[in-house]
């Protein structure tokens, strides 16, 4: 669903996120202004970080990105499917995996172990024609990617797959596991394992486009990991990877997602009232509660019950007991709201309201997944959208 109107706040949707593309293009050039000798992937896996893939990686690209990374094979034959024509990488492969597919499309593959490799090259064999491949090195994480001790053998069979017209490398990367700590001495101790792995496949007789290592956080505070690609995905939805060391204004990002929805229902209760199950919650004295018609099946989590702040008519206010799987309650505190009236869970900040952040720390969790979890019953409204993409995008 995309609208162009910012009228859309007075829309009677149940709930709805509103998704500020200007924004977003706001941040990719900001993050290119960091990055400035290298290209930049932007990151639109789970659905873009649950803001919409399609309209979101529109709008990057229109911004200056130059690839688009997807976790899956099948987000990034979306893509593709939808018409978008930029280089697109994907790295999260399972055995029987849509190899022919994603040769056939054009992407760039991401190999982590032999395994891989050997079905990208039969696939390519059946699709008659070389497939463009990513070497993955594990330089620390611990996750996907080549462990140094068999980096060897992987760079040597791709070495033969390429003489054979199998593949084409055109890439070799790895993954911080912890830029959003600044001075972690796995930092250095990672970029130096990753010098040495391209280096040896470089001299093996690789011939790599790009060149990357560079998350969020890195592109924002390791300049040195920078290469030849930075990979931005959560800073480019404007929200900090690392709140410790800055806020999202710091680093000159705007927050892209705002999530409301409609006050559903306001009463006055006595004291001693119980609210929401188990009761967690008991009114202390007579007041007002008000019904917000969102839950945990929206993503909205649980474990920020009794803590979740949300703007209701100017005042912020506490989820009053349990979160729902439909619905959670707030007290009022003795004012009266219109039903309908506008109640904002969290957005940029600057109208008052919280912000994702605030929601991460009531849930003690971390912002990427309070973005990423809101569910598919609320839909996206994208503002903002270029004349071309509004064409395109209409039916999202």
């Amino acid at each position: 669903m995309s609208h162009t109107a910012p009228s859309s706040r007075s829309a009677p949707l149940r709930a709805r996120a509103e998704i500020d593309l200007a924004a977003l293009r706001a941040n990719v050039r900001a993050l290119r202004a960091r990055a400035p000798r290298a290209a930049l992937m932007a990151v639109v896996k789970s659905d873009a970080y649950g803001h919409g893939m399609l309209p979101c990686a529109r709008a990057a690209l229109e911004a200056g990105a130059t690839w688009l990374g997807t976790a899956t094979p099948h987000e990034a034959l979306a893509l593709r499917a939808a018409g978008v024509e930029s280089r697109i990488m994907c790295w999260l492969w399972t055995p029987g995996g849509p190899w022919r597919e994603g040769i056939e499309a054009d992407l760039d593959m991401s190999v982590s172990g032999m395994w891989a490799l050997d079905e990208v090259t039969a696939a390519a064999k059946a699709a008659g024609r070389p497939a463009r491949v990513q070497l993955k090195a594990d330089t620390g994480l611990g996750r996907n990617g080549c462990q140094p001790a068999d980096w060897p053998e992987l760079v040597a069979a791709a070495r033969t797959a390429e003489d054979d017209g199998l593949v084409q490398v055109t890439g070799l990367w790895s993954h911080f596991a912890c830029a959003d700590e600044p001075g972690h001495p796995s930092i250095a101790a990672q970029l130096a394992v990753f010098r040495d792995m391209v280096e040896h496949a470089e001299k093996a007789g690789i011939e790599p486009e790009v060149r990357h290592m560079a998350n969020s956080p890195a592109t924002l505070t390791v300049p040195e990991s920078h290469f030849d690609l930075v990979r931005t995905g959560i800073a480019m939805y404007g929200i900090s990877p690392s709140p410790e060391l800055g806020t999202s204004a710091d680093f000159g990002l705007r927050p892209v997602m705002t999530l409301a929805a409609s006050v559903a229902l306001v009463k006055h209760v006595p004291a001693g009232h119980g609210v929401s199950y188990g009761h967690h919650y008991v009114t202390e004295g007579e007041t007002t509660l008000g019904l917000i018609p969102v839950g945990y099946a929206d993503g909205i989590p649980r474990h920020a019950s009794g803590r979740g702040p949300v703007l209701v008519a100017g005042e912020w206010r506490r989820v009053a007991g349990r979160v729902a799987m439909d619905q959670f309650v707030v007290d009022l505190g003795g004012a009266t709201v219109p039903e309908g009236t506008e109640a904002v869970l969290f957005g940029p900040g600057d109208r008052g309201e919280p912000t994702a952040e605030d929601w991460a720390r009531a849930a003690d969790t971390i912002a990427y997944e309070i973005v990423t979890r809101i569910g598919t019953r609320v839909p996206r409204v994208h503002l903002n959208e270029g004349p071309e993409e509004h064409a395109h995008d209409s039916h999202d």
